[in-house]
């Protein structure tokens, strides 16, 4: 073993305490990171009940509450308290409820062992820590290849990864077989796969008998020998739209499936709970057979990664989400915001059966979830057609992965059918050049 930091070291020999495989997956950043218990945050945390307390970088009135400016407490209901750093691993109460969420939104994790959540900036900066903890210049990351650019940044220029791609669709539904022929592709090893659902850009999401196939793809890997580290980006969590298309995570089923098998649940209440503005997002870890001690040292590795790049999230969003949660209006009103995106949807589909004349326009791909849907035009450039649809229709509209991505979300109700006109006017008039 490297030399390591001591804290580094008792982390590690932790997960090596029955989980090697783990410690395997970990990156060299990974298997060095470790949480300064012992530095300014240690040596704070043992000072907290001193009557002086000359510790950290923080201002306080002669009264002892924060030292803040009342323009600014005025703007948020919240406690005083929550103008001051957060920890590193996020508030307490928030970890601890958000857990208890997931639970409640994934029956299937009632009664199985994972960790308890790490607070970070929102998703993407989730992603660059898991990046971070597993990723060392040269791994593959297993990808469709239909995917939202930001990865490329977050894995591919910050951390050196290259990505292998697989066909995402195939007879309007997941490729499955794709997925199952590139994962056990190659030499016996670590893997390290990227699932996004629902998918941005696609806004498709699994059936749940594609589910059950995905997660029987990843054992057969693991059967093999190959330590695979599936991370989960469910930043658009709960937003299925439809009948027959899984309402879980894939993170339930992983964490007990195989121990060469470590789920990274990756979330943000940017998506699910609308406050794009907050940057509060949460990484949780799960693999079969954990137990507390090797759960914890990911989560301290994971925190120390977190201190290590931006010290903490900002503790007024976490206080303010926090109470949130525990509102009683908070159920029906996130029920009444996902009516209104599930509205749209239903504009969509009857537009599409009441204009059979689009499909010499454009092809939809699948879509039944999140923010998003995808066309792919036929017999024009997209980029051309996406400054014509600026230029003369007053619209805006994606280029990604090949295809155009259409954020519904973003769209009125009542304007859905005037974004499917003028695409598909756009389309026959650059047809016709």
């Amino acid at each position: 073993m490297n030399a390591y930091n001591p804290l580094a070291e008792a982390l590690n020999k932790d997960i090596l305490a029955g989980a090697p495989q783990v410690f395997h997956m970990l990156s060299a950043r990974g298997k060095a990171i470790y949480f300064p218990f012992k530095g300014i945050l240690g040596q704070t945390a043992e000072a907290k009940n001193a009557k002086i307390n000359a510790t950290i970088g923080t201002a306080f009135e002669n009264d002892g509450s924060p030292l803040t400016l009342e323009c600014m407490e005025a703007m948020v209901n919240i406690p005083s308290e929550s103008f001051l750093y957060a920890p590193s691993f996020g508030l307490a109460k928030l970890r601890e409820e958000w857990g208890k969420l997931l639970a409640v939104k994934n029956p299937g994790l009632q009664g199985k062992t994972f960790s308890q959540p790490v607070v970070t900036a929102a998703l993407t900066h989730g992603l660059s820590i898991a990046g971070y903890l597993f990723v060392d210049p040269g791994d593959e990351i297993l990808i469709p290849d239909l995917f939202w650019d930001n990865y490329e940044l977050v894995f591919c220029e910050a951390y050196g990864a290259k990505f292998a791609f697989y066909n995402t669709f195939v007879t309007g539904g997941f490729d499955v077989t794709a997925f199952s022929r590139a994962l056990n592709a190659g030499k016996v090893g670590k893997k390290i796969v990227l699932l996004n659902f629902p998918n941005n850009p696609t806004g498709y999401t699994p059936t749940e008998a594609e589910a059950k196939a995905l997660a029987g793809a990843i054992q057969k890997a693991a059967e093999a020998g190959h330590q695979v580290v599936v991370v989960l980006d469910d930043a658009y969590f709960g937003l299925v739209y439809e009948e027959g298309i899984a309402r879980e995570s894939l993170f339930g089923s992983l964490i007990d499936l195989h121990p060469n098998v470590l789920g990274v649940k990756l979330d943000g209440a940017t998506k699910e709970d609308y406050v794009w503005g907050f940057r509060v997002g949460f990484i949780t870890f799960g693999f079969k057979g954990a137990n507390a001690a090797q759960l914890k040292a990911l989560e301290n590795k994971a925190a120390g990664a977190v201190r290590g790049t931006i010290s903490n999230a900002p503790c007024v969003s976490q206080a303010m989400l926090l109470k949130a949660y525990t509102a009683p209006e908070y159920a029906e009103q996130k029920r009444q915001k996902y009516g209104i995106l599930s509205e749209r949807v239903r504009k969509m589909r009857a537009v599409f059966q009441a204009h059979p004349e689009y499909a010499k326009s454009f092809e939809v791909m699948p879509f039944n979830s999140g923010y998003f849907m995808c066309v792919r035009p036929i017999g024009v450039d997209n980029e051309e057609l996406r400054k014509e649809l600026i230029a003369n229709y007053s619209t805006g509209v994606i280029v990604l992965s090949g295809v155009i991505r259409l954020a519904f979300s973003a769209v009125p109700t009542d304007l859905i059918g005037s974004l499917f006109a003028n695409l598909h006017s756009a389309i026959q008039k650059l047809q016709k050049k």
